[in-house]
Order: C-alpha cells, then structure tokens, then sequence
C-alpha cells in the first residue's frame, strides 16, 4: 500500500518528465530539421549550436495575443487546447521505467493508455468544431475520420503485444520480452509506430492541419499560448508512443546493468522511436486524404491480423 507521501513523489516525478520530455523532443526536432534540410535559422538563437531556440519559441508565443474569435463556442474553444495535455500526462502516469518504478500501478494499463491516448485527437475536433471557421472544421472532420482509421489497427497491433504476454499490464508485457520478440512482433511495432503517428497527426499524415489547403486546420483560430499548448500536446503524444513502443517491443528497462539504470534504457529506447517519427516529418511529403485512408485499411489492417494470427501461432507452440 502506497503511502501518501510515495504517490506525491511519483505524481511530481511524472510531472516533472511530462514538462521536459517533450520540451527535449521539440528541440531535437528543431535540431534535426536544421541538419538534415539544410536549415540555419534554428543553429543561430543563443549561440552555440542554437541552444535558445527553445527559448526563443516559447518567448514569441507569450508575447501573442490571446484571441477567441466572435463566431466561436467559447467554453469548448479554450478547453480544447488542454485536453490534449491532460489526456497524455494521465497516459504517461502509467507507463513504467522499471519493475517497480511506475506512477500508476494499473492492472490493465496497456488498455488505459489506448483510451486515454485518444482523448486527445478529440480535442483537435473540439477544436475545429468550436472555432466558427470553415477551414478549422474541415479541418476537425479530417481529424474524426483519421482518428477512426487508424484507432482500429494501433488496437490490433496493441493486442498482439498483450496476447504474447498473455496480460494488459505493461508490466507483466516488458517482463515477458525476449530477444526472440524483435523478429516475432516486428510487424505489429511496425503497425503500432506507423498508426501512433497518425494518431498524433504528425507529417506525412497531417491531413486535417494541411496548411497548404485548409490554413492550420483545427489550429487556424488560436493564438500565442493556446496554439502552444497544441504543440506541446504533439511533443508530448512523440514521448507517449515512443515510450510504449519502447515498453512493448524492446522490453522497456531490460539492458545491461538494467538493476542500476533501468530507466536509462527506457528512455534511450524511446528516444530512437522519437528519432524515427521525426524522421519521417523530413523525409516523406504529406498524403493525400485518400491516401491517408488507403494506408489504414488496405495496409496497415491487414498487417496488424496477421500480426495477431502469427502472435496465436506462436502463443500455441510455446505452450
């Protein structure tokens, strides 16, 4: 039984890392985007390296003013922007650095972290919806219909992962890889990385914020802090399903010396599933709406059953 004083520390302990993990994320992003596409602009704040940029975005947005446009439904316009945030910081809250360091011991935390991960993609349609803008609704619908896709095969990848380990917990599921699961669930990390990114609406299936058709979509009404909180709510989504893939298919803390710096490995698993989901914002252009769709249910689908049949093969040989 946690006493008060241990579910204070792992509270404030979650916070903490829900403030810097996607802070670390976006300026890596800036980083990399300045590397690989040639970009100056984010080398030169502060110096060396551009280590201010961070510093510099977050100064721009506090100086904007905070505009709620006329047409809007006001009370849904301003809590859509936290409803991202808070609906990744209880999905954080769960997901464990080692096998007794975890905020929230859930039985079933794998099936917790797919519900309350969706919450935020609703609070994009809250967005589009509540802004009396035509752009940020179609913009919003987009987002409904991306959501919906891609919900179903990041579900099936999903329960491959607690078939094999024969339990929902992300505990029990980090305690049961093997090496032999590199091979055996590749296809469904495959599925549940691709499917992650599109929830997160990240490039290239960013779709309902396309500014080169609908303006920023959802986002084309807010302003300053809350279109941050927006960026933020993405950053911290990357940290999300970066760390679940991290837990689900590298075996979370298992590593050398994984007694002593078990959490180090989680976190520098999960920083190669970040690397790799803004890779692919700098590679690859976005899709079109038909395109978009055709991945999820022509592709990605298919993949995740057969994923959940060689997962049933291999839960029956072994038994």
């Amino acid at each position: 039984m946690s006493t008060f004083g241990e579910v204070v520390l792992r509270s404030l302990c979650v916070l903490i890392g829900f403030l810097v993990l996607p802070l670390l994320v976006g300026q890596t992003e800036h980083k990399l985007m300045a590397h690989m596409q040639g970009r100056l602009g984010p080398m030169y704040a502060g110096g060396f390296h551009g280590w201010a940029q961070l510093v510099a975005d977050g100064v721009k947005f506090t100086q904007k003013e905070d505009i709620v446009p006329l047409a809007a439904d006001k009370p849904v316009f301003r809590l859509a922007p936290a409803l991202g945030i808070v609906s990744y910081l209880l999905a954080l809250a769960v997901i464990p650095f080692g096998p007794h360091l975890v905020a929230a011991g859930i039985t079933g935390s794998l099936l917790w972290v797919l519900a309350v991960g969706a919450i935020g993609t609703v609070g994009t349609l809250m967005a589009g919806w509540s802004s009396g803008n035509k752009y940020a609704l179609i913009g919003g619908l987009r987002s409904a219909a991306q959501l919906v896709s891609y919900e179903v095969p990041l579900i099936l990848a999903g329960a491959s992962f607690a078939m094999a380990a024969g339990s929902f917990s992300l505990v029990s599921i980090a305690h049961a890889w093997t090496p032999w699961w590199l091979l055996w669930q590749l296809p469904g990390a495959i599925v549940f990385l691709v499917a992650g990114t599109a929830e997160l609406q990240r490039p290239p299936f960013d779709m309902p914020v396309a500014d080169s058709e609908v303006v920023m979509g959802p986002w084309t009404e807010y302003t300053g802090l809350r279109f941050a909180l927006f960026l933020l709510a993405e950053y911290a989504g990357i940290v999300v399903v970066s760390l679940l893939l991290a837990v689900l298919y590298l075996g979370g803390w298992t590593g050398p010396f994984d007694h002593q710096i078990g959490p180090f490995w989680v976190l520098l698993k999960g920083f190669f599933f970040a690397v790799i989901i803004l890779w692919m914002r700098m590679s690859w252009p976005r899709l079109r709406e038909d395109q978009l769709q055709r991945v999820a249910w022509l592709g990605l689908v298919p993949l995740a059953l057969l994923q959940i049949v060689l997962t049933a093969a291999g839960v029956v040989l072994t038994t």
